[in-house]
């Protein structure tokens, strides 16, 4: 039986998943609380207020910064708390609804990644705006959902011989029971997770963000190298978007049509 097998959301664009055990979706919306939150490079495209997306590269993560995979962070959405941690230690307890605890985080993550004397990451976040990926091509997909196969996954690390990670790929919905790569079947289809409905849009192309180890945020994997050596492409796992209201559950079954798979 085909079902989910990981819910995640992503607060602050480049920092440490959070995971759920359910989701209220909407339709034509993304995860609730997912990247709503970035670090903007200094002096970039990006400018508080804009109505449109940036490219990811106008932001810090894991991308370029892989020591952001380093620090646990947390973010309580509904009150703002956020915790970071190293080694279990805790470094960083604030709250980034006030003006206070933005500057604390702005300085320390200034520090983190060793900016210059005087320079600081630039606190984005503005209302109805996600900072995912796909933001920059358009606002219908600044909600595409991140979708993984995770026997998609296992084929991957099985025939480069390698411990793969998931997590690596930072997406929103894990699904177990599917064949290899038979995510790209949904491309253009609806199916069903438990009572919500979505579409499958396009798929997922792999960057350099995927070769860090998301415990260590030591780059020791070429992740986007081997799937072209492997499979001929980088893609590994789909967008999709939401077509109902509903709320989707941990274990919630796969359906294609009427048939559950």
């Amino acid at each position: 039986m085909t079902s989910v097998a990981g819910l995640y959301n992503y607060p602050i664009k480049g920092l440490t998943q959070q995971p759920l055990t359910e989701v209220a979706l909407r339709a034509a919306h993304g995860f609730p609380f997912d990247r709503e939150i970035a670090l903007a490079r200094p002096g970039g495209e990006y400018r508080a207020g804009m109505d449109f997306g940036v490219d990811k590269t106008e932001f810090y993560a894991l991308v370029s910064e892989a020591r952001l995979a380093g620090l646990t962070t947390h973010l309580q959405p509904d009150t703002g708390r956020l915790t970071v941690r190293v080694r279990g230690n805790s470094v960083l307890d604030v709250d980034v609804n006030t003006s206070k605890g933005r500057d604390a985080v702005l300085k320390f993550y200034a520090r983190v990644l060793d900016l210059p004397r005087g320079v600081e990451p630039v606190f984005a976040r503005d209302e109805g705006r996600r900072f995912t990926d796909t933001a920059h091509h358009s606002d219908r997909q600044m909600h595409f959902i991140s979708l993984i196969n995770l026997a998609t996954v296992r084929d991957f690390a099985a025939r480069v011989k390698q411990d793969i990670d998931p997590l690596r790929f930072r997406a929103n919905i894990y699904i177990d029971g599917l064949a290899p790569w038979q995510e790209l079947t949904l491309l253009g289809r609806e199916f069903r997770l438990g009572d919500v409905t979505l579409r499958g849009t396009k798929p997922t192309g792999r960057c350099a963000a995927t070769e860090v180890d998301p415990g260590t945020g030591h780059r020791d994997i070429p992740v986007p190298q081997l799937l072209t050596q492997t499979y001929g492409h980088q893609f590994m796992g789909i967008y999709v978007e939401t077509v109902s209201d509903g709320l989707l559950q941990l274990a919630a079954e796969f359906a294609l049509g009427d048939l559950v798979v």
